[in-house]
């Protein structure tokens, strides 16, 4: 969905989920981009069993009349950059490097195919699996992803694979995390800063974790009469 905020927010732009944004009879008045930002805050942090820390986000975004899978090439970063290009394309977005570190822990849930990884279990020449990755983890992985182009979904985080917290960080520190994306936050000195500090504190992770999730909803603004507000996102 490409939604973004509008600049002229109302006065009851910003609301506490679980009142205002979540009652029936408010939803008319808020586009789809409203309810989308919405949700991904219900995904992370009132789902069950979580632990992740609700934070109030603004309303008052515009839809766009567009919403193609192929439109993420480009948008989305790969599973294989290291740190100075994953910069690069998190600036692109009006992001910069913290946000691009604070940002990746979100992986803190969810899972990753096979497919993502593979390559760093065994490479073709010479045949030796990466050596950042931990032998341990190499053998586990190696087990779970045999026999299967695709594989099954691998849990991210290999620490607290259905808890929202900070250890998606401690993987990274372990050397047992998925992608080599990831593991490149410790080939930086600034990124493996960062990485010990949320690994070390978790309140500090959540906090400038929503101020990064505010932040990048800002990406992309639709001004003026560019976008529109739908009441039903399923249509444009």
């Amino acid at each position: 969905m490409n939604a973004t905020f509008q600049n002229d927010l109302s006065p009851e732009a910003s609301v506490q989920l679980g009142t205002r944004a979540s009652d029936p009879s408010c939803l008319a008045v808020l586009a789809g981009g409203t309810v989308f930002t919405h949700s991904s805050f219900i995904n992370i942090a009132l789902c069950v069993q979580t632990g992740g820390n609700g934070y109030q986000v603004p309303a008052g975004r515009r839809d766009g009349s567009v919403s193609r899978a192929q439109d993420t090439g480009g948008n989305l970063p790969p599973p294989t950059p290291n740190v100075n290009q994953l910069t690069k394309i998190f600036a692109s977005k009006g992001l910069n490097q913290k946000d691009m570190v604070t940002l990746s822990g979100a992986h803190t849930i969810g899972g990753s195919h096979c497919s993502s990884f593979s390559s760093r279990l065994q490479t073709p020449s010479p045949t030796a699996p990466d050596p950042t990755m931990d032998p341990g983890y190499v053998a586990q992985l190696g087990q779970q992803c045999a026999g299967a182009s695709l594989g099954p979904l691998v849990p991210m985080d290999a620490v607290t694979p259905n808890t929202f917290d900070e250890g998606f960080y401690k993987g990274v520190m372990a050397n047992r995390v998925l992608l080599a994306s990831d593991q490149e936050l410790l080939s930086d000195g600034n990124t493996t800063l960062q990485v010990v500090t949320y690994a070390n504190d978790p309140a500090t992770f959540q906090s400038d974790f929503a101020a990064a999730m505010v932040k990048m909803g800002y990406v992309g603004v639709l001004t003026g009469s560019s976008g529109k507000i739908r009441a039903n996102c399923r249509v444009a």
